[in-house]
C-alpha cells in the first residue's frame, strides 16, 4: 500500500516511525501526548478524547502517531467529511521532536492514507498568528486558504488557547498531486505589497492594492503569557486585516519566513 510505502521511506530517511494507531493503549498514550503538547490542566476537557478516537479508528477515520526512538512524539487524528475530503482536526508534535521533520512526515502519511482511499483532499484549520504553523502549512505544504473563520472553537481553556479568540484559517490540500513547497517570495514582491498590517501591530488601509502583506508577531504563545493584551490587540488586528482582505477578495498566495502574509486581489490560488 501507498501508505505503507511512506512509512518505510520516513522511517529510512529521518528515523521517523509511522503507524496508524487502533489498540486502547496506543489511544491512551496518544491521548496523554495531546495533553502534554496543549498543556490540559486537571479538570480540563482534553484536546480529542480516547473514547473518540477510538471510535474514529474503528469506524474508518484517520488515526496516525509518528514514534521516535520507541516514543510516541506526534499524533493526528482526521474524520471524514463531504466532498471526498479528510478533515484533519487535530494534529501536534511534542516539542522535543520539533524540527526533525516529524511533522512532514506525518503530513504525508495522512495524504497517502487519503490515497488509497480515493479521496481528493485533507482539509484542517490552524491559529494564523502563529508563525511557524502558517509557514509550514502554506510554504512546505503548499495548502490553499479557503476562509478566516472568527472565533471558530468559541471559547477554549487549556494551555495554549486559554484567554484568547479561536481565529482559525481554514485550508485544503489535494491529495493528487502533492502541491509542494511553495517559492520564496522575491524581496521587490514583499515590498511592493501594501502593509495591512505593520511589524509593530498597527493597522493600515491597502486602499484597493493589487498586493497586500499582514505581519505576524514572532512568537504569540509567548506574547499570551508575557502581555496579554498585546496578544488580544494582535489577534484582533490579524482578524481585522486579513480577514477583512480575504472577505473583500483577497487571496492568499504565501507567507515568508519572516512572517509576513502576502495576498493578491482576486482569481485562483
Amino acid at each position: 500500500m501507498l501508505w505503507g510505502m511512506v512509512e518505510l521511506l520516513a522511517s529510512a530517511q529521518t528515523g521517523v516511525r509511522l503507524l496508524s494507531l487502533r489498540g486502547t493503549s496506543d489511544l491512551q498514550r496518544a491521548d496523554r501526548l495531546l495533553r502534554r503538547i496543549w498543556g490540559t490542566r486537571p479538570g480540563d476537557d482534553p484536546p480529542l478524547g480516547v473514547d473518540v478516537m477510538c471510535a474514529l479508528a474503528h469506524t474508518g477515520g484517520y488515526v496516525g502517531g509518528a514514534f521516535l526512538e520507541g516514543e510516541l512524539v506526534a499524533v493526528s487524528v482526521g474524520f471524514l467529511a463531504s466532498g471526498r475530503t479528510l478533515h484533519s482536526h487535530v494534529a501536534g508534535v511534542a516539542p522535543e521532536a520539533q524540527g526533525r521533520g516529524v511533522g512532514l512526515a506525518l503530513k504525508e502519511h495522512q495524504r497517502a492514507w487519503a490515497a488509497e482511499r480515493g479521496l481528493d483532499a485533507i482539509s484542517w484549520t490552524f491559529d494564523p498568528l502563529v508563525r511557524r504553523n502558517a509557514y509550514f502549512n502554506l510554504s512546505r505544504l503548499g495548502a490553499t486558504v479557503v476562509e478566516y473563520l472568527p472565533d471558530f472553537y468559541g471559547p477554549m481553556s487549556d494551555g495554549i488557547n486559554d484567554g484568547d479568540v479561536s481565529d482559525r484559517l481554514f485550508v485544503t490540500w489535494p491529495v493528487t498531486p502533492a502541491p509542494g513547497p511553495v517559492p520564496v517570495p522575491e524581496p521587490e514582491a514583499l515590498a511592493a505589497a501594501a502593509p495591512i498590517l505593520e511589524e509593530t501591530g498597527a493597522v493600515r488601509d491597502g486602499e484597493g492594492a493589487p498586493s497586500l502583506r499582514c505581519a505576524t508577531p514572532p512568537d504569540v504563545e509567548r506574547l499570551r503569557e508575557d502581555d496579554p493584551g498585546a496578544a488580544r490587540h494582535w489577534r484582533a488586528a490579524l482578524g481585522g486585516a486579513l480577514g477583512g482582505a480575504l472577505a473583500d477578495g483577497y487571496r492568499i498566495t504565501g507567507f515568508t519566513r519572516s512572517g509576513w502574509y502576502l495576498l493578491a486581489r482576486g482569481g485562483k490560488a
